[in-house]
């Protein structure tokens, strides 16, 4: 029996692994062992470990790392507590490998303890850029601690092999969260507006805005400027709160204060993928910096203002309509992508992240990879220069 460790973190990497941990679970000669750890475990982010338990997952440890203070230094803290945490865990489990996904600093914690392990790393969402968010760095920093490579596009394919990754690592597998729409009953609107206690009629706006952690100090008068053009834009607004980066707490403080002098205005934490989903499908568009308005929403023809430079350098579909921090242009970004015309030129339109089935890759590759020294022991694959070609 193979087993795999699977490392999780928050709501937003919850929601792309459920049809990874299923294959998992439903693959003959493999046994999951799920780690728990950072915003799940936190009350002020929901404790969302508690949707994993109901769900019934089983759960092999549970790694506490957030400290309460969100700063560049409590940030830095927390990744130290979260190497400490990650190791027990990773020792006592001890893993056959050890599945990591994305760009967190929770991961990256997870990812450094496994090192002096000596775990082999299999890493989803690697090649891709974020210029905007330190993340960008944390996901290139796993990308070279791992050593098995499952990427959504081609273009990530070639850029961890730029890296210096062999090939034969690299899978280009599309985006694991798109396979949640293969089967999941999305709730039409009439009970969506129940679920969530509000009136969808007419569609609403999706907000979600996350810290912009490579311009510190910016994210209140950048979230001031959004919030001012959500004022004017006469549309009800469904927001997400932001995540656990630094200055993520006074940005959420914002919305708060906001929804609180607004009644056209809510907030709903925890949606869960099936909800979110849903709303994803019936929303006029999706405004803020969240990489699903980037990944998910293609598929459902969502048109999206992207706000800020936070998704910088990834690979974006027709639906997203990139503006700055100004009220100005997020203004007419929201009127562009609320004009039936540009939603009525999304229709049949690719998602260039794929169309499902990306689990089963994964899991194919978890199961054939063979283990040991000429899997942990990585050489630098060298890439020409162009002088060299020359």
């Amino acid at each position: 029996m193979r087993t795999i460790g699977v490392v999780t973190t928050s709501r937003a990497d919850w929601g792309i692994y459920r049809p990874l941990l299923k294959a998992i679970q439903g693959e003959p000669g493999l046994e999951l062992r799920l780690i728990v750890s950072g915003m799940h475990l936190a009350p002020e982010f929901g404790l969302t470990m508690r949707q994993i338990e109901q769900e019934g997952w089983p759960v092999a440890a549970k790694v506490e790392m957030l400290l309460s203070s969100d700063s560049p230094e409590g940030v830095a803290k927390s990744m130290g507590l979260g190497v400490m945490g990650f190791a027990q865990a990773l020792a006592q489990i001890n893993p056959d490998l050890l599945v990591i996904l994305g760009d967190r600093f929770e991961m990256l914690s997870a990812a450094v303890a496994a090192l002096p392990l000596g775990l082999p790393l299999a890493h989803l969402h690697g090649g891709e850029l974020t210029l905007g968010a330190m993340d960008d760095a944390a996901r290139h920093a796993m990308t070279k601690l791992s050593h098995l490579h499952f990427v959504s596009t081609r273009e990530y394919a070639r850029r961890v092999v730029q890296m210096g990754e062999e090939p034969w690592r690299v899978t280009v597998c599309g985006a694991l969260s798109l396979d949640n729409l293969e089967g999941m009953e999305l709730l039409d609107l009439s009970a969506l507006g129940q679920e969530l206690d509000l009136n969808l009629d007419p569609a609403p706006l999706l907000v979600t805005y996350h810290p912009v952690t490579r311009e510190p100090g910016q994210g209140p008068a950048q979230m001031a400027e959004l919030l001012a053009a959500l004022e004017q834009a006469g549309r009800q607004a469904v927001f997400t709160l932001p995540n656990a980066d630094a200055g993520g707490r006074e940005l959420a403080s914002m919305v708060r204060s906001f929804t609180s002098d607004h009644p056209w205005a809510a907030i709903r934490d925890n949606l869960g993928t099936q909800k979110y989903f849903s709303l994803m499908k019936h929303a006029a568009a999706m405004v803020g910096n969240s990489s699903s308005g980037i990944i998910e929403a293609p598929s459902f023809g969502l048109p999206v203002v992207n706000v800020g430079a936070r998704q910088a350098g990834r690979v974006r579909g027709a639906n997203v309509v990139d503006v700055g921090c100004g009220r100005r242009e997020i203004q007419a970004g929201i009127a562009q992508a609320l004009e039936p015309s540009f939603r009525q030129g999304l229709a049949g339109v690719p998602n260039p992240y794929g169309d499902g089935g990306a689990a089963g890759r994964v899991v194919t590759a978890l199961k054939q990879a063979k283990l040991g020294a000429g899997l942990t022991t990585k050489r630098f694959a060298d890439q020409l220069w162009p002088a060299d070609a020359s």
